[in-house]
């Protein structure tokens, strides 16, 4: 009777300490897994249990300790008072019995089994161990903090240094790779991957990335008759035209919409007696080299909309708007006054005809591409950037996993690409650009 009441003592001393030992695995697994960003919302919202959860990962290094001191304390002590009651029933063959068995119990119950269930809903567990585990980081600080400083003691005469929270990635690379992430599960749809994208590369953007070149800027001459500009800016798309006088790049003055039809309305209609260089605003010129982010803050901060980039020389380079740095964002912005001209065809064979004015940041959002745009920013420039020169028509290049076949050519300008993906061809991407004549 009494060696019964003893092995179900034993039995339930092993049943208790696979218990701890699973709490300190599973708690360990739930906290390491936990999303920060979901703890500092519940945090924000009320939630004691998402406070304790942040006040831990604070000092990771000593949760650690305490779980992996709290983990080995219980599985070794099993395991020892295991061996010991099975030794004094089957003597030396005990020893086996005892490893065999707590390993196998070990392994399943302490260790595969709670990882498993705290991994699957981390933030569910973390909170549910929350109170626990902060009570057992209290009860072995003093030793964790202990063996955290004699492992720094050991990791320092190697050059490891641990407790530098300093991540390798920047705040934007890792969340740029956790929204990659979370569209490659499904989680994020194309169109949010690319807003969340698109709103952090406003820092690496600069307005000449996005501006709208000075060859397709519709601008207005003020020497025309007052009668001639109404119908020029009547018949545009825009409602901000710049008047220049002399020569194109001479512009002395943005002419808005809005106050030409009220100076209109005022002069009955008669357009003949209009004054339409005082009616315009004045000119805001920004260095090509601004951030999309800086802009974008200036523009809100000046409450206007409108402004012409110049070149380190002042020399107009072209104009950039709101709704430029916006469309980086969002994407295309079309209203029933915009002229629709994407430039992008894709064809039945799995190719593309583009334009050769065509930003390599729209044809990657529109095809999903990765084509690089640090050394171009429209699809024609990076043809030329790669071939080192102005290609013919009818020449064809295979570079970053794409072929790519000049279309027309207009005097020294590529007009229409053809786009293949290497892939779709059945070719290999070369390293170098492989230059071939195809005949169109």
């Amino acid at each position: 009777m009494e060696t019964h009441i003893d092995l179900w003592f034993a039995a339930s001393i092993v049943a208790i300490s696979l218990l701890l030992s699973a709490f300190f695995a599973g708690a360990e697994t739930a906290f390491t897994a936990a999303s920060r960003a979901r703890m500092h919302a519940l945090e924000q919202a009320g939630d004691p249990r998402a406070a304790i959860v942040n006040r831990i990962l604070a000092i990771r290094e000593r949760f650690i300790g305490a779980m992996l001191i709290g983990y080995n304390i219980v599985a070794i002590g099993a395991s020892a008072f295991t061996t010991s009651v099975l030794t004094a029933l089957f003597g030396k063959s005990g020893v086996i019995y005892a490893t065999v068995g707590m390993s196998v119990l070990v392994i399943v119950f302490a260790e595969v089994l709670p990882k498993t269930l705290a991994i699957s809903k981390p933030d569910k567990a973390a909170l549910l161990t929350a109170r626990p585990v902060a009570f057992a980081v209290a009860l072995m600080g003093p030793l964790a903090i202990a063996i955290e400083h004699l492992v720094r003691l050991m990791l320092k005469p190697f050059g490891v240094t641990i407790g530098e929270h300093q991540s390798i990635l920047t705040a934007a690379e890792e969340l740029r790779g956790q929204v990659a992430l979370m569209h490659r599960e499904g989680g994020v749809a194309k169109a949010e991957r690319d807003m969340l994208g698109g709103l952090l590369d406003l820092s690496d953007l600069s307005v000449s990335d996005v501006m709208v070149h000075r060859t397709k800027m519709r601008a207005i001459d003020a020497d025309q008759p007052s009668e001639d500009i109404v119908r020029a800016v009547l018949s545009s798309p825009y409602t901000r035209m710049p008047l220049w006088r002399g020569t194109p790049e001479n512009i002395v003055g943005v002419l808005h919409a809005k106050d030409l039809l009220r100076a209109l309305d005022a002069a009955g209609g008669d357009a003949s007696g209009l004054k339409v260089e005082a009616l315009a605003l004045e000119t805001w010129f920004v260095p090509g080299t601004t951030s999309l982010r800086a802009q974008l803050k200036a523009f809100l901060t000046k409450k206007t909309h409108f402004a012409l980039v110049v070149d380190e020389y002042g020399e107009v380079m072209g104009l950039v708007t709101l709704e430029d740095i916006l469309e980086e964002i969002v994407g295309d912005i079309a209203d029933e006054h915009d002229v629709t001209v994407s430039g992008v065809r894709p064809q039945g064979d799995g190719s593309v005809n583009v334009d050769g004015g065509v930003p390599i940041r729209d044809l990657n959002r529109a095809m999903d591409w990765k084509l690089p745009d640090e050394e171009a920013t429209t699809i024609a420039g990076l043809v030329i950037h790669e071939a080192r020169t102005i290609p013919d028509q009818g020449t064809a290049f295979n570079f970053h996993g794409f072929r790519f076949q000049v279309l027309r050519k207009a005097k020294n300008r590529i007009t229409t690409l053809r786009i293949t993906p290497l892939t779709a061809t059945g070719l290999q991407a070369t390293a170098q650009p492989d230059a071939q004549r195809d005949a169109v």
